[in-house]
């Protein structure tokens, strides 16, 4: 209790709580949909954004931002338009974002950037700012998800009887895509390139453990991925460890220890 009286870990946990709601709702889309392989295209594309965000002096967020729109956009150009290869097109984004960080940050005037509070996060660099951010993207993903449930739904599991119903699907994957872009920038500060993939699928997978229904998905994989949060907060603070790391280490004993209790609870059904 007595980390509360600490004002970044005041911001850490607001921070966590913005970003498990947007997680909470895309990751869930992303799980349900397959795609996973193209978060991370995207997470490991926005690297080339921080390293020309470091290069041209400017906010490395913001351009990790525009860097990571365009790749989710252009993954899709050139898997649907260009007869590319979904797979093929999502490692030529990934390989292509890590290089061009690379060579920007080589490139940047000055000392080498600091980079690893991007890669493995670093909660004590969420700002006002970024909180402020997370907490508009959660509010407005929450009101699209009580919108636009039904026909995210029925494009997520069945994209042909989706059209049947009159459901504009190209427009709910764009999106979806903008939106799966969005929230991975304004989750790096949290848990950091290499480890965000993981934030987007985990909690939900624990909570599809207890159901299979897209919207409890959705409301459960919120407080596991909150729980997750702040006990990997409070390890990370206690074993000096960058606290990406240290959440998704509890995550994943989470999801683990979830699964024992759904498979004990099976076998002593069946015996």
């Amino acid at each position: 209790m007595e980390l509360l009286q600490y004002k970044f870990f005041q911001h850490a946990l607001a921070g966590s709580l913005f970003t498990c709601i947007a997680c909470g709702i895309v990751g869930a889309y992303i799980v349900s949909r397959r795609l996973v392989f193209i978060s991370g295209g995207i997470t490991h594309a926005s690297f080339g954004g921080l390293g020309l965000g470091f290069y041209l002096g400017v906010n490395p967020i913001v351009s990790a931002l525009v860097f990571s729109v365009v790749s989710a956009f252009g993954v899709e150009w050139l898997s649907k338009k260009q007869g590319v290869r979904e797979d093929s097109a999502i490692a030529a984004f990934w390989a292509l974002g890590m290089a061009l960080g690379v060579i920007f940050i080589f490139l940047t005037p000055g000392y080498t950037p600091n980079i690893s509070a991007y890669l493995f996060g670093n909660i004590l660099t969420i700002t006002p700012v970024d909180i402020a951010f997370s907490g508009i993207l959660s509010a407005s993903l929450t009101l699209a998800a009580l919108l636009f449930y039904k026909p995210a739904l029925y494009t997520a599991f069945d994209r042909e009887f989706a059209e049947t119903q009159g459901v504009k699907v190209a427009l709910i994957e764009h999106l979806m895509m903008l939106a799966i872009a969005v929230t991975i920038v304004s989750s790096i500060r949290l848990i950091g390139i290499m480890l965000l993939m993981s934030l987007l699928t985990v909690p939900q997978m624990t909570a599809n453990l207890f159901t299979a229904r897209l919207s409890r998905i959705i409301i459960y994989s919120i407080p596991i991925g909150f729980v997750g949060c702040v006990s990997g907060l409070s390890l990370s603070y206690y074993l000096n460890v960058p606290s990406g790391a240290a959440i998704i280490f509890v995550q994943i004993i989470l999801f683990l220890f979830c699964k024992l209790i759904v498979r004990a609870h099976w076998l002593r059904r069946c015996g």
